[in-house]
């Protein structure tokens, strides 16, 4: 099974802006006053723009999907939280703790890369009930994949559930490797919000931030599972992680390359990029925008998909 793809889907914002809701755990957010919110969604559709741009020129397949005015849905930019494509042709439906992230799950999504792009879906999979029990899952936020060798990672929090990445490791006969990862929030360790915010996994490397897993038991095990799958471990600091340095994702383009934003690039030092670089190149836009009203990055913004296309 192959870890990464050519087929990338990308929501444009037409309404983006600050989430009082997802600020409650997002520990990202951060309230740009000097700002209105046309302002941040006229700067926030310029740097999607730009990313998009990047992206396509480097051979990738970005499928573009524009979204609607209402109901309103400031986090939209972030897709994979609420869905995921996989190679069987399956289609995971997730459960969001804000309720108006609710609204961005869409089925005529689902139809137009089915019609207009003869992606195969064999399968709905769908958790959204467990919302009605305040359970929640946000697709690979929540669960980093290591697709190749059938591992999930996924840090508990609010937005993680335990039980729910148990039955997603059932359904997809994959092992979960479960840890509960921290961040200080005025004096205090909170929870982090989402795995995908400390950790990338790619075909032959990891990028971690460990310090942030407090219990030495559960940072062994995640250390373990990746050196017994061949993976080198690029570690991150804090600091880094809190710039995005985790927020990547592998695709393929015209080659192999990490994406992340300007940020998380510019965090890194010397010798990560050179671990890096000796297995892909790199690819970074400038973020600023989307980083600090929507608290993600990078990867947020990139729903990978890995369905098969239609016999014609």
């Amino acid at each position: 099974m192959n870890q990464i793809t050519n087929n990338i889907m990308m929501i444009k914002p037409v309404g983006f802006r600050y989430n009082d809701q997802t600020a409650a755990n997002n520990y990202y957010q951060t309230i740009l006053d000097n700002l209105s919110y046309n302002q941040i969604q006229r700067k926030a559709l310029k740097e999607f723009n730009s990313f998009v741009d990047l992206l396509k020129n480097a051979g990738v397949n970005v499928i573009v999907i524009e979204d609607t005015i209402m109901p309103e849905t400031p986090d939209s930019i972030f897709p994979n939280n609420w869905v995921s494509f996989h190679a069987d042709g399956s289609i995971v439906l997730y459960p969001m703790c804000a309720k108006n992230r609710r609204e961005e799950r869409r089925r005529d999504i689902l139809d137009h890369l089915t019609y207009n792009y003869s992606f195969m879906i064999n399968d709905i999979i769908d958790f959204t009930k467990f919302e009605n029990h305040n359970k929640y899952l946000e697709g690979t936020g929540s669960m980093i994949l290591d697709r190749e060798n059938k591992i999930c990672y996924a840090c508990i929090s609010i937005r993680t559930n335990y039980d729910l990445v148990t039955q997603f490791c059932k359904k997809f006969d994959y092992k979960p490797v479960c840890f509960t990862a921290y961040q200080d929030i005025n004096k205090e360790r909170k929870a982090i919000y989402h795995t995908n915010v400390m950790m990338c996994i790619a075909e032959n490397f990891a990028v971690v931030c460990l310090e942030s897993i407090d219990d030495l038991d559960e940072r062994e095990l995640v250390v373990k599972t990746l050196v017994s799958t061949n993976k080198e471990i690029i570690e991150i600091s804090t600091n880094q992680k809190l710039r995005f340095a985790g927020n990547m994702l592998q695709v393929i383009g015209d080659k192999s390359y990490l994406v992340m934003s300007t940020s998380a690039y510019n965090i890194l030092n010397k010798d990560q990029k050179s671990v890096i670089n000796k297995y892909c190149s790199i690819l970074h836009s400038p973020l600023d925008t989307i980083e600090a009203c929507g608290g993600g990055s990078a990867r947020c913004m990139m729903a990978e998909i890995f369905l098969p296309k239609k016999l014609i």
